[in-house]
C-alpha cells in the first residue's frame, strides 16, 4: 500500500534548469515521488511527498527546495498523532486552527 498524505500542500519543489540528472535524490527519496526523464529529475507523485528533506540534502546542485516537518500537512499529521488541535501558523487572523 502506498501512503498518500494530504493533497497540494507539500513545501517540494524542483527548479529543472538547476537539475544535472544525477540522481541522487532518486536513492534517497523513500516515496518515489521523483523520476529521472530525458536525463532530468522530475516530481512524479508530489502528494506522496512526506517533506523528509533527504532529496533536498542530497542535491549536489541545489535544484531541490522542501521544508522538513513544516506546513499543514506536518501539522495534520502531528495533530493526528498526538490528538491535539493541528496548528501551522498559517491562519491570517493568529488563530491555531491549521489550513
Amino acid at each position: 500500500m502506498k501512503l498518500k498524505y494530504l493533497k497540494n500542500v507539500t513545501t517540494l519543489n524542483l527548479i529543472p534548469e538547476k537539475c544535472s540528472g544525477c540522481g541522487k535524490c532518486l536513492d534517497v527519496c523513500p516515496h518515489g515521488v521523483l523520476n529521472l526523464e530525458n536525463n532530468k529529475v522530475a516530481i512524479v507523485d508530489k502528494n506522496s511527498c512526506m517533506e523528509c528533506g533527504a532529496c533536498k540534502m542530497n542535491c549536489p546542485m541545489s535544484a531541490i527546495t522542501v521544508e522538513a516537518n513544516v506546513g499543514c500537512a506536518a501539522a495534520i499529521i502531528f495533530g493526528w498523532l498526538t490528538g491535539k488541535e493541528p496548528t501551522c501558523g498559517c491562519s491570517d487572523d493568529g488563530s491555531s486552527s491549521c489550513c
